[in-house]
């Protein structure tokens, strides 16, 4: 799906019911007092809001999506809530909008899967992180490719499975960026999904705080 059409559609469910979620690495991230966060795929902000609450007025939290209206949505949010250590951007996820070695702590709840080139988009979260910076993120894989007349079906991107990888190709990509030890938090039984089969895992990682390399 193009940028422009990612845009449309979720911006249109900024105000409706609908939730996109497929974990909950908010509830095994643990963001302590003073740390940077980011969230990518913010959406309306909720997670982001948890977070700067957490890190404290001496930390800060980053909500990136791609979305206007959810990013209309969460700045409506943060100011309605009066918090002021959060700042929503624009961003794609194969270029993130922020400086190397900004984020201590990254979370990501089923948005990953939307990305056309996974691969950059593990590398950039590599890059975002300072040494030692860790990550948990929520997201879908497939058991076997998924079937090319998935990939711009409307309920199977809205449902977040139309663009997952295989369980392999996923970890492939952390080990690639360069993400060397990985816990699997959590992981469900597989379950179809028209011709396709997928499961939904939770899993955390962190940047080697003494990489001579990067």
């Amino acid at each position: 799906m193009e940028i422009k059409e990612i845009n449309t559609r979720y911006s249109e469910l900024a105000e409706s019911d609908c939730c996109l979620s497929c974990g909950g690495a908010i509830n095994y991230a643990v963001p302590l007092p003073g740390e940077v966060c980011v969230d990518l795929g913010s959406g309306r902000g909720t997670d982001a809001l948890r977070m700067a609450e957490r890190v404290g007025e001496s930390g800060f939290v980053y909500g990136l999506d791609i979305a206007e209206g959810m990013l209309e949505k969460a700045r409506k949010n943060a100011e309605k809530l009066d918090v002021a250590n959060v700042l929503f951007v624009r961003s794609e996820l194969e270029k993130l909008e922020l400086p190397d070695k900004t984020a201590d702590l990254v979370i990501s709840n089923c948005t990953l899967n939307h990305a056309s080139n996974k691969q950059i988009v593990w590398n950039e979260i590599f890059r975002i992180l300072k040494k030692g910076g860790r990550f948990v993120v929520s997201d879908i894989y497939a058991t076997s490719p998924i079937p090319n007349e998935y990939k711009n079906d409307p309920v199977a991107i809205a449902e977040c499975w139309a663009g997952a990888v295989t369980r392999q190709e996923y970890l492939d990509h952390l080990r690639i960026a360069g993400f060397l030890s990985v816990e699997i938090i959590e992981e469900s039984a597989p379950y179809a999904k028209g011709k396709a089969e997928v499961a939904s895992f939770t899993i955390a990682g962190k940047r080697a705080a003494g990489c001579g390399c990067c």
